[in-house]
């Protein structure tokens, strides 16, 4: 080919696949990318000259020689081999569509920008499926040993051998651990145990490290910032490590730094987690059972939460508000103008960890059951009134303070109520204060999702005998044992404690092992019992019952107003016969998914059918233009439905097959 010719001919060549590509296109009522219609197009100038050689080779005399004398015949014929060509680009579509959507694969810039962090993710897939394998998970992975997790001995067994991989998985995967071992609404008592065993220490980051995010967070050298720095730090895990330091004004704080580079792994590992969910969901029973996608999804916001700081921050000053009333507890207030994504900048507030917190106890001569009521008092203020609450209140994060009160730390954790929630939430303490299994069963049907069938009585029934075990008699059963005995229950009856509601459970079961480290007798039900009184009378008393009948009163009035004319009209509309209600079908948006799907399947199955008979009676028709010395056009066609028909009717008999 003449090199000046090539780009007419390449131009000539694109511009015809592409109006083949979008009179296909056009004719399936689909839209396409760029790529998927070039690749059409190539297909037609791929097929296209093979039919029309089928179609004209009768009109050709010898080589190279055209019959004149069948000119208008053969314009008809080459006509039926565009229309031929076009419905093979169609098929073509079709046959696309059906194993490779659009949108299941990303376009091809993205796909070739991504490749190197695509190869680099899939290299640290298998990696962790391999150490999984290692471990021990790989039976579990599979699927093939779900009946056995009946058993104690062989959930003791999973939990173990889970702990180990994601302890050897890196920071993101012992964080999940972490986050997963309080999640006792959803696992096995045997898992928790082992996965609350992960600790999240880890090797301090080099000054030479550190120091670098500073500025660039800081905008500043940390000599200009700080009055002084540390460049020891006072503590290290794997996501930052905290460095005492000084301000230019004299104030002495901490400063939390984040490690240099952590991000981007974590936020590939959380991908791979989210994969491997999916897998398990899809391809065991107990991950079905456990739902764990969504508890993959909610574990990673639960992170991505904790690497900003920003967010951190905001939490302790959402908290403050409750806390201020409370003389007797103190939290560090950051300094926002030193916050950022990585960095966070607080008071420090001097002092002991609660679990370390014994002779300083007993050298300044605190009650130690005070201690533990005013903690307790503190924490389900948050719960109960203000609806934003530390959510892991362990020994570590509760200081003893040099002037006796306590102090609050690490809010990366912050559980959130709305007022709905709250509500249902006091409800249910109130039932089971009570021993009232109609409450409890009414207050948590309001707190969890409701599923579409649901044994209430039985569900009543069950929660009786869980109240006549733990708040019937002369003594109350642990509120570790049981909140993990009402999760149960729950779990059961095929409800699903929300996160929200779980954080409150775990964050109690926490705040009772910390109280317990405090006084080992302290009593947590009965003073629980105690203080939420004091809620009441906080709530229910005269002025607040003034002020919310007040403020009811007020949003009713403009509705109030309206009242009369609405009745009115009504009373006139059918009065004169023109009432009428207006009602839409298929609101629901899983109604119409439901629908959708078997109109689909019904018109496959009846294309597949009308295309198998159009094959058949092409396939017994004598006559027409031979393509070969022994197939005519109409066989050719014919087999070509017949392959169509096939595929129609497979994928019909596939989403069957999958749905059983």
């Amino acid at each position: 080919m003449d090199l000046l010719a090539f780009p007419f001919v390449a131009t000539f060549t694109v511009v015809t696949a592409l109006v083949f590509g979008f009179i296909a296109q056009r004719l399936l009522g689909i839209r396409l990318g760029l790529v998927r219609l070039l690749i059409t197009g190539a297909f037609v100038l791929t097929v296209g000259p093979l039919i029309m050689y089928a179609m004209m080779d009768q009109f050709t005399i010898g080589p190279g020689n055209f019959d004149q004398s069948q000119g208008p015949v053969a314009l008809w014929f080459a006509l039926l081999g565009g229309v031929l060509t076009v419905l093979a680009s169609m098929a073509f579509m079709v046959i696309v569509e059906a194993f490779l959507p659009l949108g299941s694969l990303p376009p091809a810039v993205v796909w070739g920008r991504g490749l190197f962090g695509r190869l680099r993710r899939a290299r640290r897939y298998w990696q962790i499926v391999g150490i999984a394998m290692r471990h021990g998970l790989g039976s579990y992975l599979r699927g093939s040993r779900d009946r056995s997790l009946d058993v104690p001995s062989s959930r003791a067994q999973l939990g173990r051998a889970l702990a180990a991989t994601l302890n050897a998985g890196g920071v993101t995967f012992v964080k999940l651990g972490q986050i997963l071992a309080t999640r006792r609404d959803l696992l096995p008592a045997e898992v928790v145990s082992e996965l609350s065993r992960l600790q999240d220490d880890a090797t301090p980051v080099p000054w030479s490290e550190i120091e670098p995010v500073l500025v660039s967070e800081l905008g500043a050298p940390v000599e200009d910032v700080f009055a002084e720095f540390s460049p020891q730090p006072l503590a290290a895990a794997s996501v930052g490590q905290v460095h005492l330091a000084r301000l230019r004004t004299g104030a002495e704080v901490v400063v939390k730094v984040q490690r240099p580079g952590i991000r981007p792994v974590v936020e590939r590992d959380l991908d791979i987690a989210a994969r491997l969910a999916s897998r398990l969901e899809t391809g065991t029973r107990w991950g079905r059972r456990m739902g764990v996608k969504a508890l993959a999804a909610g574990l990673a916001q639960a992170i991505r939460e904790e690497l900003d700081y920003r967010i951190e921050a905001e939490n302790i000053a959402a908290v403050a508000v409750s806390v201020n009333r409370q003389p007797d507890v103190v939290l560090p207030e950051p300094h926002p103008a030193l916050c950022s994504e990585r960095v966070l900048v607080m008071d420090r507030l001097a002092g002991t960890p609660l679990n370390r917190a014994d002779d300083v106890i007993e050298r300044h001569g605190l009650d130690r059951e005070q201690l533990a009521r005013t903690l307790l008092d503190t924490l389900l203020r948050q719960i109960v009134l203000d609806g934003i609450f530390h959510a892991d209140p362990h020994g570590g994060n509760i200081f003893v303070l040099d002037d006796g009160r306590l102090g609050l730390l690490d809010f990366g954790s912050v559980g959130r109520l709305d007022g709905s929630l709250r509500d249902a939430l006091q409800r249910l303490l109130v039932g089971v204060d009570r021993s009232d299994p109609l409450a409890v069963s009414d207050a948590l049907l309001e707190l969890v999702p409701r599923p579409d069938e649901i044994d209430q009585q039985a569900l009543e029934r069950d929660l009786g005998r869980f109240m006549a075990r733990h708040t019937s008699g002369p003594s109350v059963s642990s509120g570790i044992r049981m909140f993990g005995d009402l999760f149960r229950v729950v779990a059961d009856h095929g409800l699903a404690i929300p996160p929200e509601i779980a954080a409150v459970f775990r964050a109690l079961a926490t705040a009772e092992g910390t109280l317990t480290r405090l006084t080992p007798r302290f009593d947590l039900m009965g003073t629980a019992r105690a203080l939420a009184g004091d809620y009441v009378e906080e709530q229910y008393g005269p002025d607040r019952i003034k002020q919310a009948a007040t403020e009811e009163l007020a949003a009713l009035l403009p509705i109030l107003r309206r009242l009369p004319r609405r009745i009115e009209r009504i009373a006139s509309a059918a009065e004169h016969g023109r009432l009428n209600v207006n009602v839409r079908l298929l609101a629901d948006e899983r109604d119409r998914a439901v629908l959708t799907s078997m109109l689909h399947e019904v018109l496959l199955a009846f294309l597949a059918a009308t295309t198998g008979v159009m094959a058949v009676l092409l396939l017994g028709t004598d006559g027409g233009p031979d393509v070969t010395d022994t197939v005519t056009l109409y066989a050719l066609i014919g087999y070509n439905l017949l392959a169509i028909s096939a595929i129609l009717a497979l994928r019909v008999l596939a989403r069957i097959f999958r749905r059983g």
